[in-house]
C-alpha cells in the first residue's frame, strides 16, 4: 500500500504497531484466560468423577444390603426351593416397595426367572445370566428394554448356591440430572454403552464424542481431554463403569462447554475491547496532530520545490533548528544558487559570448513580442576577407565598437549580433517604404570607418529588412526572412533591400523537387537530349554534347537550371551525373549501329572532381564500354581542392577520356588552373559569341582566346553560335569547333540520327526540337 502524504503514512504506522501490540496483548490474556478456565473445567470434571463413583459404590453397596437380606431370608430361601412362585413374587414385591427400586430379578440356577418392575428379553437375561455366572460379576451396568440400569446381585444359599437377587435402578436423565447438581459447574453427565452400531445412551452419541470415550475407556486412570462438539469446543471426562457384557462395555460421560466456561470472562473481555478502542482512538489522534507538526514544514518544502521546478522564484520560512528547519535553510541556500545561475545561464543563452551582444535568440524573441515592428540585419561585406586580415580578436571588438555606434544611430534599440558578420536590431516603421529608409540611413552612417588598437579599418555594410508580423513565402522566422533579404540585396547588388518571397520561392516545393526527380529517373520521365558539335574544319558534326531533360508530371518541362542546380545544393548530382554517364554510353552503341562514331560530351560537377569512388565508377563504365567520352568541366571546379580534383583529371586524361573546359570566361578565369589543367579542349562562354556580329571589342577577346588555347595545343570550341556570320567569324578566327542554335538544337538520340543524315550546316537555324523547349544546358 502506497501513502501519497507522509502524515497519513505515519499514522497508519503507529496505528498499526498499536494495533499488532494491542493483538499480542489481547491473544496473551485469552490464552491466558483460556487455560486458566481450562484447570477449573478440568478439576470439576475430574471431582465430579470421583463423586460418582463415590455414590456409585455408595448406592451398591445400599442395594447389595437390601438384596442380601431377602436372600438371607429363611422362608424365602424354602419358598423358592418349593417353587412357591407367589410368596416368592409377593416377598420380591415387598422388598423393591422398600427399598424404592425401579426393578428387582429372581434368577434361579435352574433357569427360574422371575421379575418386578421391569421385564428382560432372553437376551439380557443371557447377559445378565453370563456375568453372574461366568464373569463372577455382582454389580454393573445392564442394558434392559434399550434402558441403561445400575444392577445389583446378591446369592441366594441353600446352603449352596440356588439362585441370586438382583436389584436395578434406572440410569435416565432424572438421576444424570441429579448427579449434574452435585458439581459446582454446569456440566451435562450420560452414561454410554457400546452397542454393534457404537456408542449411545438410547440415542447415538456424537461422532467427535467418541474419541474422547474411546480415550478414556483405554485408561485406567481417565483424565479429561478437550475435543470438539457440534456446539463448539468441550472438556470432556470419560469413566470405565463396571458392566455384565465385556463385549458392550459403559462409561460416565461428563461433558463441560469451553464456552460457558469462558462466559464469566466476558465483561473482562469487553472492558478490554473498550480500553482499546479508546487508546486506539487517542493514539490516532495524538499521532495526527504530531506528524502534523512534523510533516507542515515538509509540506512546505515539497510545494516550494514544485514552485521552484517550475521556475518560480521561491523561499521557505525557518520555524526551527532542527532537522527540518537545517533542511529549509538548505533549501533557501540552493535556490538562490540556481536563481544565480539560471541568470547567467539565461544571459549566456541571449548573448553572443565573443563581443557580448545579445544574440539571434534575443532578437527572434524581440520580434515576435511586437509583430508590428520591422526587423533589420546589417551584414558586414567581405566579412571573412576582413576577418582573415586583422584576426578573431580584433574582428570581435570590431563587431562590439558596431554595435555601440548602430545603438547611438537608433536612439538607443538594442543590438544583437545574429551570425559571424551580421548585426540585427527591431524598429519601428509605419510601412515598407519606412523601414528601408531606416536600413539604408543605418547602412550609411555606420561605415565610417573603425579604429582597432590604432589601425583605422574601413567597413561596408549591406541590410536585409523582414516585417515581423505573418508574411508570405513558407518562412516563419523574421529574422530568417531578414537574413535571406540581406542575401537578395547582394545579389542585387542594393544597399538595402525587403525580403521578396516570389524571389525567394517554395523551399518546401524544391525539396519535393528533388524527390521527384529521383522517381523520374526510374519512371522514364527524364532523357538525354544531344546537341551536335560542327567541326568548322572538316565541315562535318563529329561530337555532340549530352544534356539533361524532365518533364514533370505536374509542374511541366522544369528548367535544368532549377533541378540541377538543387541536385548540386542536395548532394543528389551524383546519381544524377551516373544516370547521364550510363544512357551516353548506351545511346553511343545506338549511333555506332547507325554508322556514327562520334565523341560524345557530359557534363561533370566541379563538386564531383574531388570524389574518389565517383572517379573509380566512371573509369570503370568507360573502359568496360571502350567508350568515347568527353567530360566538360569548369575551371574553377579545381579551387576548392586543386590538388585532389587535378589528380582525379590527369586519371581521367591518362585512361583516354577527353577533358574539356567548359564556359570559359564567364567566370574568374585563371591563367595559372587554365595551365596546370591537363585538358584537351576549351570552349568559349556564349557570352563572348552572341554578340561577334554587333562587338568588334568582343571579337578581339575571342581572337586572343582562341590563339591563347592553340598556343596550349587546346582544341577551341565555341558556344551560343546562332548566326552564319557568327559562324563565318569564328572560321576565320581559326576555331575549331561550333555549338549552338544556328547548327542544331538539344535533341532526342532518333532526331540526332536523323539529323547526322542532313547537311552539317543548315541555310538558315533549325527549328526547334518538337516537344522540347529552348533550356540552358545543364549536366
Amino acid at each position: 500500500m502506497t501513502f501519497k502524504r507522509l502524515q497519513t503514512k505515519l499514522t497508519v504506522l503507529y496505528m498499526g504497531l498499536f494495533g499488532v501490540t494491542l493483538l499480542m496483548v489481547a491473544v496473551a490474556v485469552v490464552t491466558a484466560v483460556a487455560n486458566s478456565a481450562r484447570g477449573v473445567v478440568r478439576d470439576e470434571l475430574a471431582a465430579s468423577g470421583e463423586v460418582y463413583e463415590q455414590i456409585w459404590d455408595s448406592r451398591s453397596d445400599q442395594l447389595r444390603q437390601g438384596a442380601s437380606v431377602l436372600a438371607q431370608d429363611y422362608g424365602f430361601r424354602e419358598a423358592l426351593a418349593t417353587g412357591d412362585e407367589a410368596t416368592v413374587r409377593s416377598a420380591l414385591d415387598n422388598l423393591r416397595n422398600r427399598q424404592g427400586v425401579d426393578g428387582a430379578m429372581i434368577l434361579a440356577t435352574d433357569g427360574y426367572l422371575t421379575s418386578t418392575g421391569v421385564s428382560p428379553v432372553d437376551a439380557e437375561i443371557d447377559v445378565l445370566w453370563n456375568g453372574l455366572d461366568q464373569a463372577g460379576v455382582e454389580a454393573g451396568v445392564l442394558t434392559l428394554e434399550g434402558q441403561a440400569y445400575q444392577a445389583v446381585a446378591a446369592p441366594i444359599m441353600a446352603p449352596v448356591l440356588i439362585g441370586w437377587v438382583v436389584f436395578v435402578e434406572r440410569l435416565d436423565d432424572a438421576q444424570m440430572r441429579n448427579l449434574e447438581s452435585l458439581s459446582a459447574i454446569p456440566l451435562s453427565a450420560s452414561v454410554m454403552s457400546r452397542s454393534p452400531s457404537g456408542w449411545g445412551n438410547g440415542s447415538e452419541a456424537q461422532p467427535m464424542l467418541r474419541g474422547a470415550i474411546e480415550s478414556g475407556l483405554a485408561s485406567a486412570n481417565a483424565v479429561p481431554v478437550t475435543t470438539r462438539t457440534a456446539s463448539g469446543p468441550a472438556m470432556v471426562l470419560a469413566k470405565a463403569l463396571p458392566n455384565f457384557d465385556d463385549n458392550q462395555p459403559s462409561v460416565l460421560v461428563l461433558t463441560y462447554p469451553m464456552a460457558a466456561a469462558m462466559k464469566p470472562y466476558s465483561p473482562l473481555f469487553i472492558a478490554l475491547g473498550v480500553i482499546a478502542l479508546i487508546g486506539a482512538a487517542i493514539l490516532a489522534a495524538g499521532t495526527y496532530f504530531l506528524t502534523r507538526d512534523i510533516t507542515r514544514p515538509i509540506s512546505v518544502l515539497d510545494n516550494a520545490v514544485q514552485r521552484l521546478q517550475q521556475g518560480d522564484h521561491v523561499e521557505v520560512a525557518i520555524t526551527s533548528q532542527d532537522e527540518i528547519g537545517r533542511l529549509a535553510h538548505s533549501f533557501n541556500g540552493m535556490a538562490g544558487d540556481i536563481r544565480d545561475r539560471e541568470a547567467r545561464l539565461t544571459h549566456m543563452a541571449l548573448h553572443d559570448q565573443e563581443s557580448g551582444l545579445p544574440n539571434r535568440l534575443w532578437l527572434e524573441g524581440e520580434a515576435s513580442a511586437d509583430t508590428a515592428a520591422w526587423v533589420i540585419l546589417l551584414g558586414i561585406d567581405r566579412f571573412e576577407v576582413m576577418r582573415n586580415a586583422i584576426g578573431y580578436e580584433s574582428m570581435a571588438q570590431m563587431m562590439t565598437a558596431l554595435g555601440a555606434r548602430l545603438v547611438a544611430l537608433s536612439n538607443g534599440s538594442a543590438i544583437a549580433r545574429v551570425g559571424a558578420g551580421a548585426l540585427g536590431l527591431v524598429v519601428k516603421a509605419a510601412d515598407e517604404d519606412q523601414a528601408l529608409t531606416i536600413a539604408q540611413t543605418l547602412c550609411a552612417s555606420a561605415e565610417a570607418p573603425v579604429k582597432l588598437s590604432g589601425t583605422t579599418v574601413d567597413v561596408s555594410l549591406t541590410a536585409g529588412v523582414a516585417f515581423c508580423g505573418a508574411q508570405p513565402g513558407g518562412v516563419d522566422s523574421a529574422v530568417d526572412r531578414a537574413a535571406i533579404a540581406l542575401d537578395q540585396a547582394r545579389t542585387s547588388r542594393q544597399r538595402a533591400s525587403l525580403f521578396d518571397a516570389v524571389t525567394y520561392g517554395d523551399p518546401g516545393d524544391n525539396l519535393s523537387l528533388i524527390s521527384n526527380l529521383m522517381s523520374a529517373l526510374k519512371n522514364g520521365d527524364v532523357w538525354v537530349a544531344y546537341q551536335p558539335k560542327y567541326d568548322l574544319r572538316a565541315g562535318v558534326i563529329n561530337g555532340a554534347e549530352a544534356l539533361m531533360r524532365w518533364r514533370d508530371p505536374a509542374r511541366g518541362f522544369v528548367s535544368p537550371d532549377l533541378f540541377i542546380g538543387m541536385a548540386e545544393e542536395t548532394g543528389q548530382i551524383r546519381p544524377l551525373t551516373e544516370w547521364v554517364i550510363r544512357q551516353a554510353i548506351k545511346d553511343q552503341r545506338v549511333l555506332a549501329k547507325a554508322g556514327y562514331d562520334m565523341t560524345l560530351s557530359v557534363n561533370v560537377s566541379g563538386r564531383l572532381l574531388s570524389d574518389e569512388s565517383f572517379a573509380a565508377f566512371a573509369l570503370g563504365k568507360v573502359a568496360a564500354a571502350n567508350a568515347k567520352l568527353c567530360f566538360e568541366i569548369t575551371e574553377t571546379a579545381v579551387i576548392d581542392n586543386p590538388k585532389v580534383a587535378l589528380s582525379i583529371i590527369d586519371r581521367f586524361a591518362a585512361a583516354g577520356i577527353a577533358v574539356s573546359i567548359d564556359d570559359y570566361g564567364s567566370g574568374l578565369s585563371s591563367l595559372a588552373y587554365l595551365k596546370q589543367i591537363r585538358a584537351d579542349e576549351l570552349k568559349i562562354d556564349k557570352s563572348f559569341v552572341l554578340p561577334l556580329d554587333t562587338s568588334s571589342r568582343d571579337g578581339l577577346l575571342v581572337k586572343s582566346t582562341i590563339d591563347l588555347a592553340h598556343s596550349l595545343g587546346l582544341k577551341v570550341t565555341a558556344e551560343g553560335v546562332e548566326t552564319a556570320t557568327a559562324l563565318a567569324l569564328l572560321q576565320g578566327m581559326g576555331c575549331d569547333l561550333a555549338q549552338g542554335y544556328f547548327i542544331a538544337r538539344p535533341m532526342p538520340i532518333a532526331d540526332l540520327i536523323v539529323r547526322l543524315g542532313e547537311p552539317a550546316v543548315p541555310v538558315s537555324g533549325r527549328d526547334e526540337t518538337p516537344g522540347v523547349k529552348p533550356a540552358t544546358r545543364a549536366a
